[in-house]
């Protein structure tokens, strides 16, 4: 203590930095409107106006592009590239030919086969319109003898019944004549059912092979065709070509890429979102995508919620689809997308710097009342934007709402509250929603 009486008794100019400014300090507490006995508690405070304005809830996550389709064109035969018709970055429409294989062999097996195909088509007619063996001949022959005599015998039963009916015969001459016909119509009946027969098993085999080899000759004939297909590599798609790893000459090998083809008209962004999070977007919501190089964001649309967890990361891959006219959008790029989980166009709003939370989960607010008086107020939250959250309980539009030093008028015992004087200040140039203030009094500034 004495060596710090010592100090003090120098000049001010001999006195250490250190010293003078801790007196300063001190200087400062004393002179405290808050402290000072008498007077009202005062707190400088920056404030907000509640407004009204449309708010969105967002999910905000990391994304890669991908094309809206891709196919990458495998040929079906190992043959030498004979020529491209395409270059990358050509754009190329399904059904297109891009490439041509060495296909000599594969024509000469069609015509091959296309000679066998036609001499079975031969052999199938000649069966069909051969001459029929000598007893489906006489079997014919029988049927026709057998027609001719059951018209003859009804003639006949025919005259004697009308005869009979007249009384110019008697009746045994009428069952004569019924007689007769019985046995004509069961000889004609058995004369068709022979010939049925013989038609039925003595010429069927012979057709049916000669159809079977009719039909082998057209399958082997159409598999040749086929073959001499492939070796015409043709587009699946509309889109781009985005590779082509052979040249004219070199193998391309059954199963292995020989062209990829893109339809990036459109994008898919796919991200793997929280399952908290994902539980919150629904296909149909709007989304955009903030790409590196492009200073405009990108609409877009939800188009897939994955039902499933990803086994790895525990999260949902959610997909969001956008137009991509001029091809700025590159398939393989990193973009942040935003999905919009909700939106509400007519919402109160306030900073979230200006929302207290208690320790038992209730939620208030400090009113900056016009007498320059703070008022505690609960209120009822809704979505969160950022900074600004919704409020659907507790406010209305135009009050004004306490951010910075919100917390600690809170603190305060509620006497001390109600005699709490603030001091509104102007809000640095970066904040939004503040009132402009000068550093005067509540009620001053209502003045």
């Amino acid at each position: 203590m004495l060596r710090f009486e010592a100090v003090l008794r120098r000049p001010i100019a001999e006195r250490p930095a250190a010293l003078l400014a801790a007196l300063g300090v001190l200087s400062l507490w004393s002179c405290s409107g808050k402290k000072t006995a008498g007077q009202a508690p005062t707190m400088t405070v920056q404030v907000a106006t509640v407004k009204r304005q449309p708010i969105e809830l967002t999910v905000a996550s990391d994304a890669t592009l991908y094309p809206l389709h891709q196919a990458a064109i495998v040929p079906k035969i190992n043959a030498p590239v004979s020529k491209f018709y395409i270059q990358r970055g050509d754009h190329v429409r399904a059904g297109q030919v891009l490439a041509e294989l060495e296909s000599s062999d594969l024509a000469a097996a069609v015509t091959e086969n296309q000679g066998a195909y036609e001499q079975a088509q031969a052999t199938y007619r000649a069966t069909i319109g051969a001459s029929l063996p000598e007893v489906m001949q006489k079997a014919q022959l029988d049927l026709g003898a057998a027609r001719k005599a059951l018209d003859a015998e009804q003639k006949i039963y025919d005259s004697r019944q009308s005869l009979f009916q007249q009384g110019a015969i008697p009746r045994k001459d009428l069952e004569d004549a019924g007689l007769a016909l019985t046995q004509a119509r069961n000889q004609f009946e058995i004369a068709q059912k022979h010939l049925d027969a013989l038609k039925s098993f003595g010429n069927a085999d012979a057709q049916k092979a000669a159809a079977g080899e009719l039909q082998a000759a057209k399958g082997r004939y159409e598999a040749a065709e086929a073959q001499l297909g492939y070796a015409r590599v043709r587009s699946p798609i509309d889109g781009v070509v985005t590779d082509r790893p052979l040249y004219p000459g070199e193998m391309a090998a059954a199963g292995s890429p020989l062209i990829t083809v893109m339809d990036t008209s459109r994008v898919v962004a796919r991200a793997h979102i929280d399952q908290h999070q994902a539980a919150l977007l629904k296909v149909g919501d709007a989304a955009t995508l903030s790409v590196a190089g492009i200073s405009d964001e990108v609409p877009a649309k939800i188009t897939l919620v994955s039902p499933a967890l990803d086994p790895n990361s525990t999260t949902v891959e959610v997909w969001a689809e956008a137009a991509n006219p001029h091809h700025r959008l590159r398939p393989g790029s990193s973009v942040r997308v935003t999905f919009v989980a909700q939106e509400v166009k007519d919402a109160l709003v306030i900073p979230a710097a200006a929302l207290i939370t208690a320790s038992d989960g209730s939620t208030c607010a400090i009113l900056a009342g016009a007498d320059g008086r703070p008022q505690q107020k609960p209120v009822k939250t809704g979505i969160r934007q950022g900074e600004l959250l919704q409020i659907t309980e507790g406010l209305n539009e135009g009050d004004r709402v306490v951010t910075q030093g919100a917390y600690e008028i809170a603190q305060e015992d509620p006497d001390v509250m109600a005699k709490t004087k603030l001091l509104i200040a102007a809000p640095k140039a970066s904040d939004e929603g503040g009132d402009q203030g000068s550093g005067k009094d509540a009620d001053s500034d209502q003045k």
